[in-house]
């Protein structure tokens, strides 16, 4: 079984029951149709990623479907949290990529995802034997792959949300959907 596709959404969901909330930002997502199983981090060589309105007309409701997902959830007033997932893959897509999961309290949500994509694209550099200080920036850990041979693009999803009602439990999930 390898993905032949893959397709990235986010939700967020807020109810006076936690799991409600959970089950409201998959439904924000669109994804709360499909037994969802939780996998590792690898997209296979020649994946496709393709729009979410075309990955949803390729599944069918109950069917089991494949995630790397990130969840937080948080009833604390006026808190402000993120769940991303981060993508690095090469750029012909002729090898294997990484994604990462990445939770942020108190972070913006673009700062979030760029993290998510920084930790993805230092996880997917490791496995080519490309050994960087891992204190460079993401722009300086982008050059440092093209200087080896290795062009690599990115990408993030990131579902932010700031509790705005006392004891309502608010959730924000990030999914890379993977259809075979």
């Amino acid at each position: 079984m390898i993905p032949k596709k893959i397709f990235f959404t986010k939700g967020v969901g807020n109810h006076y029951d936690k799991l409600q909330s959970f089950e409201l930002a998959l439904r924000n997502a669109s994804i709360e149709k499909f037994n969802l199983v939780k996998v590792s981090s690898i997209i296979p060589p020649k994946c496709e990623e393709i729009s979410i309105s075309s990955g949803l007309k390729l599944l069918k409701p109950g069917q089991i479907v494949y995630t790397v997902m990130c969840k937080a959830s948080s009833n604390e007033l006026n808190k402000l949290f993120s769940a991303s997932i981060g993508m690095a893959r090469s750029r012909d897509n002729n090898s294997y990529g990484y994604l990462s999961e990445y939770q942020a309290f108190g972070m913006e949500s673009r700062k979030a995802g760029v993290i998510a994509e920084d930790l993805a694209a230092s996880m997917l550099g490791t496995t080519w034997g490309i050994r960087f200080n891992q204190n460079l920036d993401y722009d300086e850990k982008i050059k440092f792959f093209r200087e080896k041979g290795k062009a690599i693009k990115t990408k993030s999803i990131t579902a932010s949300a700031t509790v705005g009602v006392e004891n309502e439990w608010t959730t924000v999930i990030a999914a890379a959907i993977f259809i075979l």
